[in-house]
């Protein structure tokens, strides 16, 4: 039995797209980074406390296992996490306008004797941005919830010049990579289907 340790449904529709429906953990888990900490090594704990997190909620169900991940946006070593408010996603959007940032994904799976990640990073460009884009993007509320302080799924991927990377990777689970680390776990996403 898949769980998904996460509230994200933009993760759960990814899974879908797999094929898979995932139960659902709702979990709480602070994302702090630590002093010092390189951006890589803060996404990657993340993702793992999740993971754990998920799986204590599981402890005795036959053959569980838990996926997790965890995506952030960093720049100058910036980690941007989500926006507090309408005036932080702005100063977010204004320091990613215009430049390369990168998009850190990692998505790790969990069961009682096992564990294993996967990592994405992409790099992303933003045109610059017009005070007027700023404003309307800002209005939308789109970037309420969002790393980084957009959603490139939605109207902020009008604002992409460039993508070398996971699409799905900054939306919030890398496809590709979450396939085959599933697939270590024993779920095929191509398994029965048609020829």
């Amino acid at each position: 039995m898949l769980y998904l340790a996460s509230k994200s449904p933009r993760r759960r529709e990814l899974l879908g797209r797999l094929g898979l429906e995932p139960r659902l953990l709702d979990l709480d888990i602070p994302e702090f980074r630590q002093p010092g900490e390189p951006a890589l090594d803060y996404v990657r704990r993340v993702s793992r406390e999740k993971a754990g997190a998920g799986l204590l909620d599981v402890v005795g169900v036959p053959g569980a296992v838990v996926l997790a991940a965890d995506t952030e946006v960093v720049l100058d070593d910036e980690v941007f996490g989500k926006p507090v408010d309408a005036d932080d996603a702005a100063r977010m959007l204004m320091r990613l306008s215009g430049r390369t940032h990168q998009v850190i994904s990692v998505v790790w799976a969990m069961t009682a004797d096992r564990e294993a990640q996967a990592i994405s990073v992409s790099d992303v460009t933003f045109a610059a941005l017009t005070p007027a884009q700023l404003d309307g993007y800002i209005a939308t509320g789109e970037w309420a919830g969002k790393a980084g302080a957009y959603a490139i799924q939605g109207r902020a991927e009008a604002l992409v010049t460039r993508l070398d990377g996971s699409y799905s990777g900054v939306m919030g689970l890398p496809v590709h990579e979450t396939a085959k680390l599933l697939g270590e776990f024993g779920f095929d996403v191509f398994a029965g289907a048609a020829a």
